[in-house]
């Protein structure tokens, strides 16, 4: 009788110790879902973060040339050699998508009459300050220009300048702009497809979107 009832309670110990390594199965498989979810999602997450990032550091520099135009900085001692006795305060941002999607120029604007920028290399000794390169495989994919009478159009290239006392920006493309400009979209966008807007406006305000 009694060896009976080890055979049993013996038989009923390894029935709950199978039952304890299927529930471990189910428990690692449910785990393993969630991480791969959870994974998944941080990515998302995470490139959503990078390109907000990307944008905002467009918008700081595009307000940095309005202040420093604003409030009479002077450029470096290289750049203050190549500009005149008028010369007024003026800085800009230049983005060129087809021919370096990858970056952007920030720069002075020495030549205050064409509001351009003028220099070919950067960084260099002409009107560059900073070259400003975008990682994390993000790009600028769209240059957009939007008109007060609720029109667009695409662009290459896009110039912004801010010269000293006016707060509002001298807007530039090779692409002929008309007037009645409401304001120009900067459209970045990661691997993942995930985008963020910067748009200035003819006022001078910049918005993160």
């Amino acid at each position: 009788m009694e060896k009976l009832f080890k055979i049993k309670r013996n038989r009923s110990l390894s029935a709950q110790s199978g039952m304890s390594y299927v529930e471990l199965i189910v428990v690692l498989s449910i785990f393993s879902t969630l991480s791969s979810v959870v994974i998944f999602n941080y990515g998302d997450f995470q490139s959503r973060i990078d390109i907000k990032n990307l944008a905002s550091d467009i918008a700081l520099k595009i307000v940095e040339a309005q202040k420093s135009s604003l409030s009479g900085f002077l450029p470096p001692l290289s750049q203050q050699t190549q500009i005149s006795s008028t010369w007024k305060p003026s800085y800009g941002v230049y983005i060129n998508k087809v021919t370096d999607n990858k970056s952007f120029i920030y720069f002075t604007d020495l030549n205050l009459q064409n509001h351009l920028y003028d220099t070919s290399s950067c960084p260099g000794t002409g009107e560059c300050l900073e070259k400003f390169s975008i990682t994390k495989e993000n790009s600028i994919s769209s240059l957009n220009v939007f008109y007060i009478d609720g029109s667009n159009v695409s662009l290459n290239d896009l110039t912004f300048t801010f010269s000293r006392p006016n707060s509002s920006p001298t807007i530039k493309s090779s692409t002929v702009l008309n007037s009645g400009i409401d304001y120009v979209q900067i459209t970045v966008i990661s691997p993942k497809g995930v985008t963020a807007m910067i748009k200035l406006y003819a006022s001078g305000r910049v918005q993160v979107n």
